[in-house]
């Protein structure tokens, strides 16, 4: 992690058909619960983990379901971004994804990594 930083960027490629989604996202709680400013970047199969609905579909045990994890993610302040060409080429839009995430391109992700934010993938 960058010397002094209070943001984490977690970029997250994987879906509903991998417990990466999960840890990623127990991670992401766990910053929260650091202090940490953090926001995720959803791309490719990630997106379907907002979708509405998308995110009731896995359970990692021992970990939280992910509907949970999600809805404990934003409602601490958690931020999550998705990639516009990623919604668009699975036929969605900003009204089939669940409330407060954000179509947004890289430069959301970018930007934080250029004000030092540390970054984690999935």
């Amino acid at each position: 992690m960058n010397a002094g930083t209070d943001k984490l960027v977690i970029l997250v490629t994987r879906g509903i058909d991998s417990e990466l989604s999960s840890v990623a996202f127990t991670i992401a709680n766990g910053g929260l619960t650091a202090g940490l400013k953090v926001s995720m970047f959803l791309t490719s199969t990630a997106i379907d983990l907002v979708r509405k609905r998308g995110h009731d579909l896995t359970q990692v045990a021992p970990l939280d379901p992910l509907r949970d994890l999600i809805t404990d993610f934003l409602k601490r302040g958690g931020v999550i971004w998705a990639c516009p060409p990623c919604v668009k080429s699975r036929g969605y839009e900003q009204s089939d994804l669940i409330d407060g995430v954000e179509v947004i391109g890289a430069s959301a992700l970018h930007g934080e990594i250029k004000k030092g934010a540390a970054t984690l993938s999935f």
